[in-house]
């Protein structure tokens, strides 16, 4: 193309078809024409990649061209939040607050229940009642044990146990469940020469342990008390066994086991101490095969 016609496009948007030798395809550049140099046969266009030259040697033709609009988007443009997306972002926000309320509710219950079941584990493992010693009375022909004392003490790191809610199981021919007999125990008549008119004795008769306890208070039902070490007077004021207390439980054998008018020599039974919480008492009484004394160790 080397009519000089070009220099009349200068200036305007055009569309420019090249094609470099030796390419069977053509190209199209569009652009604003800025000069045309036939001497040195170059046109310069502004494109959208910028200013640049295209040889006129490779322009097979060229052309007005109509210079497409941009739309521009406003950057501070604000989009519009219809009724239907807020609804559901009010829906999502009361079920996120309601299963958070769930969540923490249960995990508040589930928490208090731990801490009641630790606390109750705790007391039925640290307490308990401790067996100390086991003594049998016979009666005057010495041919059965017809009483039985039982030295007890609470378990170390025990809580205090109430002697008022422990009960007493024996296993012999059948079994025989005992309670503490303190509705004969009153205060205006604790002490009678020596001798306690209730179920729990304070202190013991110098005739002996069992010539302390009103004996008839005893029945297959009942058991009694008696005091041996109680610094704070729980046990007498409170039924309560607490630290460093030591007490004996009197068992009235001729009545638990009316058939036999109490425990045979050779004979043996099993039995518990069951405290209202804690670990009962276990024990086995075997009595010897000959009564040499009245107590016999048992």
């Amino acid at each position: 193309m080397k009519e000089k016609y070009m220099e009349k496009l200068v200036g305007k948007y055009c569309k420019i078809v090249t094609k470099e030798p030796g390419e069977e395809r053509a190209s199209v550049v569009t652009g604003i024409l800025r000069d045309v140099d036939y001497e040195d046969g170059f046109l310069m266009v502004d494109s959208d990649q910028g200013l640049g030259c295209l040889s006129i040697t490779t322009v097979i033709a060229i052309k007005p061209a109509s210079k497409r609009k941009k739309k521009n988007i406003k950057k501070d443009k604000e989009a519009v939040v219809g009724i239907g997306t807020l609804i559901i972002f009010i829906a999502m926000v009361l079920v996120a607050a309601v299963a958070a309320t769930v969540i923490i509710q249960t995990s508040d219950t589930l928490q208090n229940r731990a801490y009641a079941v630790g606390k109750q584990t705790i007391h039925e493992v640290s307490s308990g009642i401790k067996i100390v010693d086991i003594t049998g009375y016979t009666d005057s022909d010495k041919t059965h044990i017809e009483y039985l004392a039982i030295s007890i003490t609470p378990r170390a790191g025990s809580y205090d146990l109430d002697l008022n809610e422990t009960l007493v199981y024996i296993e012999y021919d059948n079994l025989t469940v005992l309670s503490l007999a303190y509705q004969n125990f009153t205060d205006e008549g604790r002490l009678y020469n020596g001798r306690q008119n209730g179920s729990i004795a304070k202190e013991v008769s110098p005739n002996g342990i069992f010539n302390t306890l009103n004996l008839s208070c005893l029945t297959s039902t009942n058991y009694g008390v008696i005091v041996i070490r109680d610094a704070d007077n729980s046990i007498v004021n409170s039924f309560g066994l607490g630290t460093n207390d030591l007490c004996l439980i009197l068992i009235n054998l001729s009545a638990a086991f009316p058939e036999t008018h109490g425990l045979e020599p050779g004979e043996q039974f099993s039995g518990r101490l069951v405290p209202a919480e804690g670990a009962p008492g276990i024990f086995v009484v075997s009595a010897p095969n000959a009564f040499h004394h009245r107590v016999v160790d048992l």
